[in-house]
């Protein structure tokens, strides 16, 4: 098959590998019948198990760097494969824990490493395929990871209805390792230097023709900006989507099945973003986009900030501001790396620039759980993370500038 058909073809096959192992954010449906499971096993209570998503969050990035290194040794199919069977087990290993040590080796390492291999190598690989389209290729290969939090939960709760947590986690991990594999004949590495048919390259990236190595990355000022921007700019969707039903019933007073809805909403206005904004970064330009990323972020909190039960709306439309947000930073950031350090080495350099959404992941909902708990308000919370904006602005001029300067 011609290669510009058939880039088309890997792009959906990294789609369906990229919805199975965005199940990860699914683990609040599953969070709390484990609990009640193993609370039942071990005779001992155990009211959370959120140390087990911190966990599988906090691992990805290791395997996203490995991945990255391995990828021109074995290919990325088999990078895929590997870490395919790593997150498919890890899943169906789960379904058979007895305690909640066992579950942090299960799902939290299995499944967290599984996941921060398989993501990378999807993300950048099918980038390389698309010049043309970096920002919008990327949205759509992020989104396809963003959609699964709103499908799984569904699909999750469903299967439940006829088994329990355990028997649903071996069904599902069958499945989707089935599907990861299946998907990942299709995969195969991009040629060095293709570009599409009719596309002859931007010339105003002429100067950039460079494929940076990591330890090269590392030794430019702009990557350390570039960096924090990603940690500031994914700050408030984390912590606002971390603990969005909460957050929900305790400013607007509803009820925990409607604050369960504002978490789908948030999920779909998540994805949209991711696909919108990496349109609008092919054409309108990366650091414009991403400026409007910021503005836009907080304007939503600045939202969230007035909102009360009696300004419900203005609570959906800035949760939904900040949900859009951050899947638009999320959905730029794989083809902003590669248009700054080049494709050849995106894999790893990638995997880098990601510690930085690990980053926010962590401190996120950390500083607004402690803020919340000194004050019993969620108002400093939002107002650090509209204050973090606003310094990702400042970023963007440094970046900027630094970016003429190296020009």
């Amino acid at each position: 098959m011609d290669l510009n058909k058939k880039r088309w073809l890997i792009l959906i096959a990294s789609c369906l590998i990229n919805l199975c192992i965005g199940s990860l954010y699914a683990w609040s449906v599953f969070a709390s019948p484990m609990a009640s499971y193993l609370s039942a096993l071990t005779g001992n209570e155990i009211s959370s198990l959120a140390i087990v998503f911190t966990l599988a969050n906090a691992v990805g990035p290791i395997t996203m760097i490995g991945g990255g290194l391995l990828i021109k040794k074995i290919g990325s199919k088999r990078v895929i494969i590997c870490g395919g069977l790593l997150f498919g087990m890890g899943m169906i290993a789960t379904g058979f824990v007895t305690s909640e040590a066992m579950l942090l080796i299960t799902y939290g390492l299995g499944v967290g490493l599984g996941v921060g291999m398989v993501y990378g190598c999807t993300i950048t690989n099918t980038i390389k395929f698309f010049p043309d389209k970096k920002g919008l290729i990327g949205g759509i290969a992020t989104a396809s990871y963003g959609i699964s939090s709103v499908i799984i939960p569904i699909l999750a709760n469903w299967l439940m209805n006829f088994m329990d947590v355990t028997s649903c986690f071996k069904t599902v991990g069958t499945v989707m390792l089935l599907i990861i594999c299946i998907s990942s004949m299709v995969i195969q590495d991009c040629p060095p230097d293709y570009l599409p048919n009719g596309y002859q390259g931007n010339q105003s990236q002429a100067g950039k023709s460079v494929n940076y190595t990591w330890q090269q990355m590392l030794h430019t000022p702009v990557f350390y900006v570039m960096l924090c921007m990603l940690c500031v700019g994914a700050f408030s969707g984390l912590m606002i989507i971390s603990l969005a039903s909460p957050l929900a019933r305790r400013i607007i007073e509803i009820s925990a099945a409607e604050a369960a809805a504002v978490v789908s909403m948030i999920a779909l206005f998540n994805t949209a973003g991711r696909v919108i904004c990496g349109y609008l970064s092919d054409r309108f330009g990366i650091l414009s986009t991403i400026r409007m990323v910021f503005t836009g972020s907080i304007l939503g909190l600045i939202l969230l900030y007035f909102s009360s039960p009696d300004t419900a709306f203005m609570f959906y439309l800035g949760v939904s501001i900040v949900g859009f947000m951050f899947g638009s930073i999320m959905g730029i950031y794989p083809g902003f790396t590669a248009s700054q350090f080049g494709s050849a080495n995106n894999g790893v350099n990638y995997g880098i620039m990601f510690i930085g959404f690990a980053a926010a992941g962590y401190f996120g909902p950390t500083i607004m759980s402690a803020l919340y708990n000194l004050t019993g308000q969620d108002t400093p919370a939002i107002l650090t993370a509209a204050a973090l904006n606003i310094l990702g602005l400042l970023l963007s001029g440094i970046y900027k500038k630094l970016n003429q300067q190296h020009a």
